[in-house]
């Protein structure tokens, strides 16, 4: 349940810094790897356990934010188009936010908390498929731009992970072929870090690069853009 620790870590560091309290609440699993298989049953029971577990919540007056947008997608609109007429479902989809999209919506409305510096070497940003579904727009790379002097290039190339088919060893080979043309733009960008806001997706991309052979050095994969910003802030 907690892979990749850090990016949660760095989302608190963020959140506190601008003045969100913030807690770590999980009942259960989003259920998109079980969509991806077609086993909707298991979607909706998921989705009715997890919905009614953040009901409290929801009441005591918390945003709930996903890390993942993957899991942001599903809580926003795949559940209730799975489950429309679960009340839990619906007031969930209603209370939840893409991380990037919450920070972005905190600089609208009140602004970020002083003390970002400049990301130097600039970055490269992949845009993740479950990202652009949520219809938002480019969040991540508008709150990347909230820092100081932002170099940040956007990439819109499928990674060729394609959720969970790309890291099976039957498709992997041919995952990477998919995936080639956005590793060459993210490694010919010359950024000093490359990230996207789907763990998967950056992963993938880095082993695209590795596989260029290019004698360029290759960017710094870091596995979310919110690690960014909390190294903007000093934080991480």
């Amino acid at each position: 349940n907690y892979n990749d620790t850090a990016v949660g870590l760095a989302t608190q560091a963020v959140l506190a810094r601008n003045g969100v309290a913030t807690e770590i609440v999980y009942p259960g699993c989003c259920g998109m790897p079980l969509l991806e298989q077609g086993r909707l049953a298991e979607v909706a029971d998921n989705a009715r356990r997890v919905a009614d577990a953040m009901l409290d919540w929801i009441a005591k007056g918390y945003d709930i934010i996903a890390l993942v947008p993957s899991c942001a997608l599903m809580l926003k609109f795949e559940w209730p188009l799975i489950l429309p007429d679960d009340p839990a479902v619906k007031t969930l989809s209603k209370a939840t936010y893409d991380i990037s999209e919450y920070v972005v919506d905190i600089a609208r409305k009140e602004g970020l908390a002083d003390g970002l510096q400049p990301l130097q070497g600039g970055v490269t940003l992949h845009m993740a498929c479950h990202a652009r579904a949520q219809n938002m727009g480019q969040k991540a790379a508008e709150m990347l731009r909230l820092t100081p002097d932002p170099d940040v290039t956007v990439v819109e190339r499928c990674s060729g992970h394609g959720g969970s088919w790309g890291f099976k060893q039957e498709h992997f080979e041919v995952a990477l072929k998919v995936g080639r043309p956005a590793a060459r733009q993210a490694q010919d960008a010359g950024k000093a870090f490359v990230t996207s806001e789907c763990p998967l997706a950056g992963v993938h991309i880095a082993q695209g690069i590795e596989k260029l052979g290019n004698d360029t050095p290759p960017p710094q994969l870091v596995t979310h853009p919110i690690q960014l910003l909390a190294r903007a802030y000093g934080l991480a």
